[in-house]
């Protein structure tokens, strides 16, 4: 029987977040496709394998989950070059889009290449065990089902073509198992327990909490009372950062001339230590600030208002939590706001690294708990006498 590798997954809307096996390998690309041709043109072909896969993930995938099925994408970083590039728009559901299929895969893949999996010839044949997440929104309407049967059940294959190091290489994924988690219960479990699932913050395991995660795409503000998400208070509204991230990217565009390839180039000008806020303009450093204040604290506006309004119905909550990438860029505005104002009792994680892997630390957490049950659970099966 062939081993399956464990893998918990994050299909953000800014990228795709990963950690596979025994935690030994994790993976962060950025979540942007854009359609191509087999022959991509490339400069000095010879020199291919030198460069890093990530720079060059060229790949047809084939997947009877997917609505267009066998084309070919650049992936991550070289799409992001691209004019035809495409990020997830907001209002559409991460569960039926084609591109998180296609995130997912390739980021299977090349995990899939590195290990021990049967191989012929030029064909790997990858078994995994993954861990992953919708949001609140779209579990609450039941997508989890859908989004899991797409997976189980089938065969998806990711061919790389001019990538470096793997051109040539197919790789065909089938799913063991497939664990699709509410993203506002993941956070909490990521909270309060640690890797074991032993608990860790004793102080928040029985308090009343909100869990306000900002995403590119949807904001979930989960509702936790007695350890357990309350379903019918949790919340997922189609509020995230995406809009206002290409709305900062079109004005500088207009105002300044200046052509930033993704969303990604918008928070790395917002968030980066050094020249927060500046862009070089012909050669000069020239500040942005009005462009992202203005959006930026509109945006945190609205977003202070939708933890209000939960709060309001929910008046015994003790702390609210900022999670996810959309909180990490919002956390000034909304610190500010909520220091002009009678102010709620609200927490965010300083640690940039800790607020973005939140998710695939939860998945990993939850998906690794889930195989110690199972087989804990197998092995006193095997250990009980049949009676005749």
């Amino acid at each position: 029987m062939t081993k399956s590798r464990l893998a918990a997954v994050d299909v953000g809307n800014d990228s795709i977040k990963a950690i596979f096996g025994e935690m030994e390998y994790e993976l962060n690309i950025p979540n942007i496709i854009a359609r191509d041709t087999e022959d991509r043109p490339i400069i000095g072909i010879e020199e291919l394998d030198s460069k890093d896969p990530l720079d060059g993930i060229h790949i047809r995938v084939h997947s009877p989950a997917l609505k267009e099925n066998n084309l070919i994408y650049r992936v991550g970083n070289l799409a992001a070059k691209s004019d035809n590039a495409a990020e997830l728009d907001p209002g559409s559901s991460k569960s039926e889009e084609d591109q998180t299929l296609i995130m997912l895969f390739s980021t299977l893949a090349l995990d899939a290449v590195k290990q021990d999996f049967p191989q012929t010839k030029n064909v790997i044949d990858a078994t995994y065990t993954i861990g992953t997440g919708l949001p609140l929104r779209e579990v609450k309407e039941g997508k989890d089902a859908g989004y899991r049967s797409k997976l189980l059940g089938s065969v998806h294959q990711v061919e790389f073509l001019v990538t470096p190091k793997y051109q040539g290489i197919k790789v065909n994924i089938k799913f063991n198992e497939v664990k699709v988690y509410p993203e506002g219960f993941a956070a909490f479990i990521n909270l309060v327990m640690d890797s074991n699932l032993k608990i860790i913050n004793k102080d928040l395991i029985d308090k009343r909490i909100l869990i306000q995660d900002i995403g590119g795409l949807s904001t979930d503000i989960a509702v936790i009372k007695n350890r357990n998400v309350d379903d019918d208070k949790a919340q997922g509204f189609n509020l995230g950062v995406s809009e206002s991230l290409e709305a900062i990217r079109e004005e500088i565009r207009k105002k300044h001339g200046v052509e930033l390839d993704s969303r990604r180039d918008v928070v790395d000008i917002i968030t980066r230590k050094n020249n927060r806020n500046h862009i070089m303009v012909r050669g000069s450093r020239t500040s942005v600030h009005d462009i992202t204040d203005r959006i930026l604290l509109d945006l945190a506006k609205k977003q202070y208002r939708l933890l209000r309004n939960v709060w309001l119905k929910n008046s015994q909550t003790e702390i609210c939590y900022f999670v996810g990438g959309g909180s990490h860029v919002l956390k000034d505005y909304l610190k500010t706001l909520n220091n002009n104002l009678d102010g709620y009792n609200i927490e965010f994680f300083e640690d940039e690294k800790e607020s973005i892997w939140m998710m695939a630390n939860a998945y990993y957490k939850l998906i690794t708990d889930f195989v110690r049950r199972t087989e804990k659970q197998k092995a006193a099966e095997v250990k009980t006498p049949v009676k005749n």
